[in-house]
């Protein structure tokens, strides 16, 4: 399928690094992207509320450093950095586990590149879902991005909606998405039947197709 959305994922990069995060082996998934909007632009975007439940979820509580966030069904946590139209990082706190996600804004081009890192201890899970467990769902998070500056007064897309992944236009990006991860974890060193295999149960995951630990 050849669509705005397939295209915009095409121009995303996605890198899975090794790392270590207090002595224990751990794993960060890296998304890059480059919007057409400069980085004061891009800013107000990603840190108003307004804004934010327009493309990706609606968000509560102190949005500053030291301060608590929740994002509406999902992960919230502290500010531990910000730096205004460069970055702002944060802990990622869902389900009883923390992770940690830093987003920094460069000038790239005409436009401005936002590259999110999002590191986390190695879980169990990996060894099945791979980075797609974590990626897509920032793949995601970019696309509705995209969807938002495009139109930044439209309410929240419809490709932003829990079903969404299950159409046939939603299927279409999520193996895409997924293909895009398995290939990442191959560059990082994973073997390919196991990266590829993993990249799919995380497919079947975001379509509904299976649950987390079928």
């Amino acid at each position: 399928m050849n669509s705005p959305l397939i295209a915009g994922l095409r121009a995303t990069s996605h890198e899975v690094r090794d790392l270590e995060i207090g002595g224990k082996p751990a794993k960060a998934v890296v998304v890059s992207r480059v919007y057409d909007t400069d980085a004061a632009d891009l800013w107000d975007a990603i840190t108003r509320p307004e804004r934010l439940a327009r493309s990706f979820l609606p968000v509560s509580g102190d949005l500053k450093v030291g301060g608590r966030y929740q994002f509406e069904g999902n992960a919230g946590g502290t500010i531990t950095e910000c730096v205004p139209n460069k970055r702002v990082a944060a802990t990622w706190e869902f389900g009883g586990g923390t992770s940690w996600v830093v987003v920094t804004l460069a000038p790239d081009g005409s436009g401005t590149r936002l590259t999110l890192e999002h590191s986390a201890e190695l879980h169990p899970m990996w060894g099945q879902f791979g980075s797609g467990a974590v990626g897509i769902g920032w793949d995601l998070a970019m696309m509705g991005m995209g969807l938002h500056l495009t139109a930044p007064d439209a309410e929240r897309p419809a490709q932003a909606a829990a079903e969404w992944p299950t159409t046939p236009e939603g299927q279409a990006y999520i193996r895409e998405a997924a293909e895009a991860w398995g290939h990442a974890d191959m560059a990082a060193g994973t073997p390919r039947d196991e990266a590829m295999a993993s990249a799919e149960n995380s497919r079947k995951f975001y379509t509904g197709e299976s649950a987390p630990g079928a």
